[in-house]
């Protein structure tokens, strides 16, 4: 399954119950460096040994920084200016401050979706697959009542503009209504009794027997609505092809062993997460005004098989599986029942009267405490999207910015100092030598992007290419001559006053 994942350790242990078939996801590394930046510039900076280089390499760091953010300063103003017409609160207020037509108002919004998904790019978010939504719907993690979204309340016209003007390549078939970005990969463990879930296992694997047995099994199964893709990177076993890949196994309650043990003790359940997930959508206009608003929400830490719980305009749930066994049963044991009543010689209506009672007493008693478990479910996920709902809005943009500016600063910074140590390198090498470098000092396998680092820093003016091409540095003092003091430099400067 072709799922990007962040920083983490090597092949998650096996951990929880004991299960009948090992569940494993392959997870592709982004490319990102996941180290604070603080802490990288103050790691490689101990690493220089005289004191006076030490001084000039951190200079150089707040140098680059402070140059490269006012690269995108620009960028980001007009992404932000865009944004401010577009916010769902008060975004409808300024358009009509304006006075635009609705043809600009069009290509403005076509712009700020462009800046945005430009900002995604650069931040490592990636859109979410088909193949990823099913198996999001193929198994339950924590959430165990169908999520759906109900699209008549969602713009259709919006996204589907933007793709057919900037089409790219495996878009899922929501794209035109919703657009969900994902980026990193975390693990996330839960240890409980899980009786209601237990039960609702049992009803299941007892209902696919029953089918499989009665042979009905291909009348009562859904077909899927999503084609799963043919080279699609999940697997049942552990492979090493790609060494730098993580392998994540996901421990769930649909494959647990059905021993007195599992059953009646507690039991930890594993499910890779989404470290971070946005979603970007429009809501349905009514005929009398068109609604301009564009939705953007950050969440973090989302399970895989709980991706619903980022799905915008939810229907409410249905009942479950247990529910309707339990619907059944209460109606086969009252018609039953009923039915052996009336076949005796001497029927009393009164025993008949209260059978039927019974009988639909019992449905209505499972009935409402849908209705109430349906109540508590929603309170449980309006819960969770309080908790892992960052934010929304001019906040998760400005969130976004700023993702994009510590990681190109990152990039560049560990570029340079390889170059400062080890002397010339062509780019393949410099992109070796940067991943060693990471894993030796902080233990991490990473893979950015070097040849945008190094375009960085030719622009900066630090580096230089030799008479075969391969690039070289400018010393520590001369680099920082050449970027000169910035903005913030002089700024601080001036506030330390005259005898600075």
């Amino acid at each position: 399954m072709p799922i990007s994942g962040g920083s983490g350790s090597p092949a998650v242990k096996e951990v929880g119950p004991n299960v009948r078939s090992k569940d494993v996801m392959r997870l592709e590394r982004e490319s990102v460096i996941p180290i604070l930046k603080p802490k990288l510039i103050m790691t490689l900076a101990n690493l220089i040994e005289h004191g006076t280089d030490r001084a000039e390499f951190l200079k150089l760091c707040k140098r680059v920084e402070y140059t490269i953010r006012a690269w995108y300063l620009l960028q980001f103003e007009d992404l932000m200016q865009l944004h401010s017409l577009f916010d769902p609160v008060r975004g409808a207020q300024r358009l009509e401050q304006q006075n635009l037509s609705s043809e600009e108002i069009d290509v403005l919004e076509q712009n700020f979706l462009t800046y945005l998904f430009q900002v995604m790019e650069k931040s490592n978010f990636t859109i979410v697959t088909d193949e990823e939504i099913e198996v999001a719907q193929s198994g339950q993690y924590l959430l165990n009542l169908p999520i759906k979204v109900d699209e008549s309340k969602l713009d259709k016209t919006l996204l589907a503009k933007y793709f057919r003007d900037h089409p790219l390549e495996n878009l899922p078939g929501f794209s035109d209504k919703y657009v969900i970005f994902r980026r990193g990969i975390g693990i996330d463990r839960t240890t409980d009794y899980f009786f209601n879930e237990k039960l609702d296992v049992i009803i299941a694997h007892t209902w696919s027997w029953l089918l499989k047995i009665s042979r009905l099994e291909k009348l009562f199964s859904r077909k899927p609505a999503i084609t799963p893709i043919p080279d699609a990177k999940k697997t049942d076993e552990v492979t090493a092809d790609k060494e730098e890949d993580l392998f994540v196994e996901r421990i769930r309650l649909e494959k647990l062993e059905l021993n007195l043990k599992n059953l009646l003790g507690k039991i930890t359940i594993q499910e890779p997460t989404f470290d971070r997930m946005i979603v970007v959508y429009r809501r349905a206009s009514d005929k009398a005004k068109k609604d301009r608003g564009i939705f953007v929400k950050h969440f973090k830490s989302i399970p895989v098989a709980d991706m619903e719980l980022v799905l915008p305009e939810k229907k409410n749930p249905s009942l479950t599986p247990m529910d309707w066994v339990k619907f059944l049963i209460s109606v086969v044991i009252g018609l039953v029942t009923l039915i052996s009543s009336l076949e005796m010689p001497k029927a009393d209506i009164w025993v008949v009267a209260a059978i039927l009672s019974g009988v639909i007493g019992y449905c209505a008693k499972i009935y409402f405490s849908f209705q109430q478990n349906m109540v508590t479910y929603q309170n449980l996920i309006t819960q969770s999207m309080y908790d892992k709902q960052l934010d929304s809005g001019r906040g998760t943009i400005l969130h976004l910015c700023d993702d994009v500016i510590q990681q190109e600063v990152k990039e560049v910074i560990v570029s340079y100092f390889i170059l400062m140590e080890q002397g010339k390198a062509t780019v393949e090498d410099l992109d070796i030598r940067c991943e060693e470098l990471i894993l030796e000092e902080f233990g991490e396998r990473c893979n950015f992007e070097v040849q945008d680092a190094v375009e960085k820093l030719e622009k900066l003016g630090i580096i230089g290419r030799d008479s075969v091409g391969r690039i070289y540095c400018a010393p520590l003092k001369r680099a920082n001559d050449i970027i000169g003091p910035t903005t913030e430099e002089l700024v601080m400067k001036a506030n330390q006053g005259p005898s600075a």
